[in-house]
């Protein structure tokens, strides 16, 4: 739905969490600043999301919110999503060049044709990094990689829960076909006994990415067909379309290919991620039970450690 189309709730959310104090307005839609009571909410779901695979042992990764340019294009997400891709550019130029920036500016005309790619682009997904990092042999057993980050996909809403920047915190999972399988499958069940344990609605859907243009439809039709995606929905602004809270993916052997990652036995390896969203999370708790954590239900602040 576009913004023109979005009902009236989706609005008035928008407005009580600005009010508030809970988001802070940026000007550019699905890019806000975050209250002091959003980031503890949020740093207490990341930690939950963190306990649900405590027991997997993954080896913890951080990396920054962008990627070398060139991995980007390895994997093959601008054949996919060039929709969706956030490009980081910069000033080369010299004092003349710059000069004419600035009476650009001053005259309120674009400015940013004068400024050229870098190296990097911004991270789409917690586990890009990942792939590459991975490159080589396996060890027996596969291996298992919990990452987060800050993300970025271009587009705009006014939906709250539709935000350009945002963190990810992911589960990735790397080895053989079956084991990588099962390893998506669990989450299916882990990541709704988590959000349960929130006091949140949630029920699993299969799913696919938005893929762009005509070609995009057949990849949509066959991710759903072969139920490669899974997401967890909870209904935040609408029942009829409620938002995806939690993403569980299957990517057979696409990441291990591009980045020559082989299981101990030197097949092609197989790949799943996990991704919790952990804005999405926020908001819907928010939305589900108020505005003031401190009314929140028993179990859910519990689960929290409120």
């Amino acid at each position: 739905m576009t913004n023109a189309t979005l009902p009236d709730v989706y609005q008035e959310y928008l407005d009580a969490l600005l009010e508030s104090g809970l988001l802070i307005a940026s000007g550019v839609p699905g890019v806000y600043g975050k209250g002091q009571v959003f980031e503890d909410i949020l740093d207490r779901v990341n930690r939950g999301a963190a306990e649900s695979g405590r027991d997997l042992q993954a080896e913890v990764l951080s990396f920054p919110p962008v990627l070398n340019k060139k991995l980007l294009e390895k994997t093959g997400y601008l054949q996919s999503f060039p929709h969706l891709t956030g490009t980081v550019h910069s000033f080369f130029g010299n004092e003349h060049d710059h000069a004419a920036v600035l009476d650009e500016v001053a005259a309120g005309e674009a400015w940013t044709a004068r400024f050229s790619s870098t190296d990097v682009v911004l991270c789409p997904a917690s586990c890009y990094p990942v792939y590459p990092y991975a490159t080589g042999t396996l060890p027996v057993g596969g291996r298992t990689i919990d990452v987060q980050s800050y993300c970025f996909r271009h587009e705009p809403s006014g939906d709250p829960a539709r935000l350009q920047s945002f963190r990810m915190h992911e589960f990735v999972r790397l080895g053989l076909p079956d084991d990588v399988q099962a390893f998506r499958d669990m989450w299916l069940d882990r990541g709704q006994v988590y959000l349960k344990a929130l006091g949140l609605d949630v029920r699993a859907e299969v799913a696919n990415d938005p893929f762009f243009g005509r070609g995009g439809k057949i990849l949509a039709e066959s991710q759903r067909g072969q139920a490669l995606k899974f997401e967890l929905v909870v209904p935040i602004c609408s029942t009829e379309r409620p938002t995806a809270l939690v993403s569980c993916n299957y990517h057979q052997d696409h990441f291990a290919q591009k980045f020559d990652i082989k299981t101990s036995d030197g097949e092609c390896a197989h790949s799943a991620c996990v991704g919790f969203g952990l804005e999405r999370i926020t908001l819907a708790l928010f939305k589900t039970h108020g505005l003031t954590p401190a009314t929140w239900p028993v179990e859910v602040r519990r689960t929290l450690g409120l």
